[in-house]
C-alpha cells in the first residue's frame, strides 16, 4: 500500500448546501505531495460518528500524516489549529458557551493535545503565496475539535504528523449570510495544497 496523507472534510452543516472542507478535500483526492498520495474522507457532522470514523481510518490505513479540514464560518483566514481539547458538545448551538456542557472526547484521556503539524513552516509558506492565514488556539468544542483530538489521541504513540485547519465560508455560501468573511474555493484549495506540500517535505 502506498504511503498516504489522510485528508478529512465534513458534510454540509445544518441548512448549508455545501461545506468548503469537503469541497477542498475531494478536489485533492489522489494528488501526490513528495511521493505521498492524498486519501480524502468525508466525515459526518456528528461528534461520536466522526470520532469513530477517523479512529477507524487511522487504524486501517496507517497514514504518514493526518490533516483535518473544517468550516469556521465568520473567520476571514485559514486557521491553523494549535490545540485540541478533550471536550465535545454534540450540539453546535451550544458551542458559544465555551464547552460548559461538553463531555470528554475520550474518557480519561489527557486534557489536551498539541498539533503535530509544522505550523510555523506552513504559515510562512502561505504568507509567501499571499494566502490569508493565522494560528488559532481553539478548535472549539464541537465536531472539528472532536476529530482533531481523536486523531492525535489515536496517534499518541507514533510520530505521525497530525492536526487541523479551519476554512472560512466559501464565497457562494457567504451570499446567504450578512456581512460575513469568505474566501474563494480556489484560494482555499491552493492554501491546503501548500500546507500538504510543507508537511510532506518534513517527512
Amino acid at each position: 500500500m502506498p504511503r498516504i496523507i489522510l485528508l478529512t472534510g465534513f458534510a454540509p452543516v445544518g441548512d448549508e448546501r455545501s461545506n468548503p472542507s469537503w469541497e477542498v478535500a475531494s478536489q485533492l483526492e489522489g494528488r501526490k505531495f513528495n511521493g505521498l498520495a492524498v486519501k480524502s474522507m468525508r466525515l459526518p457532522v456528528n461528534c461520536r460518528r466522526a470520532s469513530q470514523a477517523v479512529i477507524d481510518a487511522i487504524t486501517t490505513l496507517a497514514p504518514a500524516a493526518v490533516v483535518g479540514l473544517g468550516q469556521a464560518g465568520g473567520r476571514p483566514t485559514l486557521s491553523l489549529e494549535k490545540v485540541a481539547m478533550n471536550l465535545a458538545d454534540p450540539r453546535a448551538d451550544r458551542e458559544r458557551d465555551g464547552g460548559l456542557q461538553a463531555k470528554p472526547v475520550i474518557a480519561r484521556g489527557p486534557d489536551a493535545y498539541f498539533t503535530r503539524l509544522p505550523l510555523a513552516a506552513i504559515l510562512r509558506a502561505l504568507k509567501r503565496h499571499d494566502i490569508p492565514a493565522a494560528l488559532s488556539l481553539s478548535a472549539g468544542v464541537y465536531v472539528c475539535n472532536t476529530v482533531m483530538y481523536s486523531a492525535l489521541h489515536t496517534l499518541r504513540r507514533r510520530r505521525t504528523p497530525a492536526g487541523f485547519i479551519h476554512l472560512p465560508y466559501e464565497a457562494a455560501q457567504a451570499a446567504h449570510h450578512r456581512a460575513v468573511a469568505s474566501m474563494s474555493l480556489g484560494t482555499m484549495t491552493a492554501g491546503v495544497e501548500i500546507a500538504l506540500e510543507t508537511i510532506a517535505r518534513t517527512l
